[in-house]
């Protein structure tokens, strides 16, 4: 990061852990394709099975069921395949969440005729009624929910869905990309049955992520064909240096999880209420009422636009978002806050401030001060109508 510059984006991505850095210089060194059977060849696959090893710790599973992938969309991409099973019948179609992440939108490998979309409340919960109701009117199926929105960091009941699946006959997907090194989870306690994870969420290098399987889940195929890598699950060379990264991002984050989550919050606690102490009641702070994480605050205030806002932080060398960071640079109205029932002059309002291991008490003053002038810079408008709903 620059010098003087707040890194208050952490949703988007994470600074590199020293950790990470080291194990990643330290893999450039090693020549072998851990495919082969040589010692330089045993070495790669040392350091490849070690990665795999560390990040399996992160969510309570077994090394052999976590695949390695280019990233989290690629992860998303290997899960939401017709044909998984748990049981006899394979799934036949595809549930998901209005509010899931764009790779997760986009419906996989299924037919998009084979889609549908599960409502949630207007606390950004999933309605487990609505789940009910479509898992009860067609075939098995795979429901894909995510365990942290990645926008204003509501936590799903995943444990209530994972039931409600699996008495269905179904199968859960839980993109977890969001939540890992956030709080304390597993994929045997969510009950899930294919978890996805991505490195740069945790401080690790971007380009790689992870998808982690049940033992009981059959019926996977692979979307990269090749070699039979990743023990047939996908194929190429693996990207050596970067899991390097990974699994140390995974092993150094683990033994603070505890502490950081709550001197974060703690941070966080602190930024939310100077938030509605300079706001006077103009805004609000999505979710505040919902378990989240505790990194994540979405704020929003009628009449100022997102991206005003965003350039106004960076002006003042602050990193925040309007929301998700993965529309190649593109300032939307929050499709989150629309599932939501917000309206579109609200979602076009929001800005998200997500913290990190690297924030500081003094980040949150950078961030309060500057919230101070671009208020002063305004203009007031009534909103008390659209504010009154939440």
């Amino acid at each position: 990061m620059t010098v003087n510059r707040v890194y208050l984006d952490g949703n988007a991505t994470t600074p590199l852990r020293p950790e990470a850095k080291a194990a990643m210089a330290a893999a450039l060194d090693v020549v072998g394709n851990p495919s082969s059977v040589h010692a330089e060849g045993r070495a790669a696959r040392g350091l490849l099975e070690q990665a795999r090893t560390d990040v399996a710790a992160m969510v309570g599973a077994a090394p052999r069921d976590v695949v390695f992938t280019s990233g989290g969309t690629e992860a998303n991409m290997l899960a939401l395949m017709p044909e998984l099973r748990t049981s006899a019948e394979p799934v036949e179609r595809l549930l998901l969440s209005s509010i899931e992440h764009a790779s997760v939108l986009s419906g996989g490998r299924f037919p998009p005729d084979r889609v549908g979309q599960i409502r949630v409340t207007t606390d950004g919960v999933l309605d487990l009624d609505h789940l009910r109701a479509l898992l009860a009117d067609g075939g098995p199926a795979l429901v894909s929910v995510m365990l942290a929105n990645n926008e204003t960091g509501a936590l799903q009941p995943i444990r209530e869905v994972a039931e409600i699946v699996h008495q269905a006959g179904g199968v859960l997907h839980v993109d977890a990309i969001q939540a890992l090194s956030k709080i304390q989870f597993g994929i045997k306690q969510l009950g899930a049955d294919l978890v996805s994870l991505s490195a740069h969420k945790i401080g690790g290098p971007k380009g790689v992520g992870a998808l982690v399987l049940s033992p009981k889940l059959a019926g996977l195929e692979p979307v990269l064909r090749g070699g039979g890598q990743e023990l047939g699950r996908r194929g190429g060379t693996e990207n050596l240096v970067g899991i390097a990264g990974f699994g140390a991002a995974a092993a150094a984050a683990l033994p603070a999880l505890a502490d950081d989550m709550a001197r974060i919050e703690g941070l966080r606690t602190r930024l939310e209420a100077g938030l509605r102490h300079i706001s006077a009641g103009e805004g609000v702070i999505v979710c505040a009422g919902v378990p989240r994480l505790p990194n994540t605050t979405l704020f929003a205030v009628l009449g100022l636009r997102a991206e005003t806002a965003v350039i106004g932080f960076d002006l003042a060398g602050i990193a925040v978002s309007s929301g998700s960071a993965c529309s190649s640079g593109k300032v939307l109205p929050s499709h989150v806050l629309e599932a939501m029932g917000f309206g579109p002059e609200l979602a076009r309002s929001a800005i998200r401030i997500s913290l990190g291991w690297w924030s500081s008490e003094s980040d949150i003053d950078r961030c309060l001060e500057a919230w101070i002038k671009l208020t002063g810079n305004l203009a007031k408008r009534d909103r008390e109508t659209v504010l009154e709903r939440f």
